[in-house]
């Protein structure tokens, strides 16, 4: 088990990836605290660990709020001891608009949750990462910052934005004997790109097949890479297999993007 004693915050945790990432780390021997606004699948998920034998809990947290990410943070403390590691991955989309046509009010949200969110989470975790001797950070990208794609561009600036936070923090915490790198995800089988069929093939009078099978021909694995398959990449890059990565970018997408 790659994670066996890691204690990780898993930050985002929803019915996609956030619940996948959360399950398999218990799965590969972390402790593991979740952070969401909506305890819903929270509470799945760790009823889910705890029959397979894991540990996990759930925090209430919107990342725009210090004293929810602070709680976050102690609770991680208090349960297990320390924190060794954490996955930024809340998710804030402002909807599928051409940039100047994203209301700035749902633009400033994406912001707020991407990047500042994250970067509230890890100033509250890295004094405990610290004190464990050091750790691993986690930033969950998209693959719109490298292939543009209409309708992506608010989201994809927030995420461009928290791409170029990484490299910083990897360079200002390497000292400490924290890693920080970036997985950028392309499509994902899961709720939202199910959803996103459904909308299309609606749209266009095609079936839902036709919508995946347009997607997936576009990378060399002929597949839309799962949730759960996605979630092991972020795991590698949090374990101690990764252990001399850091300031790194790792692209998981099937192939679909391959940056020279």
């Amino acid at each position: 088990m790659i994670l066996a004693g890691e204690v990780v915050i898993v930050s985002g945790v929803g019915p996609g990836l956030g619940a996948k990432l959360a399950t398999r780390a218990a799965a590969e021997g972390a402790k593991v605290v979740m952070a969401a606004r909506s305890s819903g699948v929270m509470d799945q998920v760790a009823e889910r660990v705890a029959a397979a034998g894991g540990e996990a809990v759930g925090v209430p947290c919107d990342v725009r709020r210090a004293e929810d990410v602070e709680r976050v943070a102690t609770t991680a403390v208090e349960r297990f001891g320390r924190v060794t590691g954490l996955v930024n991955s809340a998710y804030s989309h402002p909807g599928f608009h051409d940039l100047l046509d994203t209301p700035d009010r749902q633009l400033r949200r994406s912001m707020d949750i991407v990047l500042h969110g994250a970067l509230g989470m890890t100033r509250a975790v890295v004094p405990h990462l610290r004190a464990a001797g050091g750790g691993s950070i986690v930033n969950v990208g998209t693959m719109s910052t490298r292939r543009p794609m209409r309708g992506e561009g608010g989201y994809a600036v927030a995420k461009a934005a928290m791409g170029c936070a990484s490299q910083y923090l990897a360079l200002e915490l390497g000292e400490f004997g924290i890693r920080v790198n970036q997985a950028v995800l392309g499509w994902l089988d899961g709720p939202g790109v199910r959803f996103y069929l459904t909308m299309t093939a609606e749209q266009r009078g095609v079936s839902e097949q036709e919508i995946y099978d347009e997607i997936a021909a576009r990378n060399p694995l002929g597949r839309i890479p799962t949730d759960e398959a996605c979630a092991g990449a972020v795991l590698f890059l949090l374990s101690p297999l990764a252990s001399e990565v850091t300031g790194a970018v790792l692209d998981v997408n099937g192939g679909e993007h391959m940056p020279a």
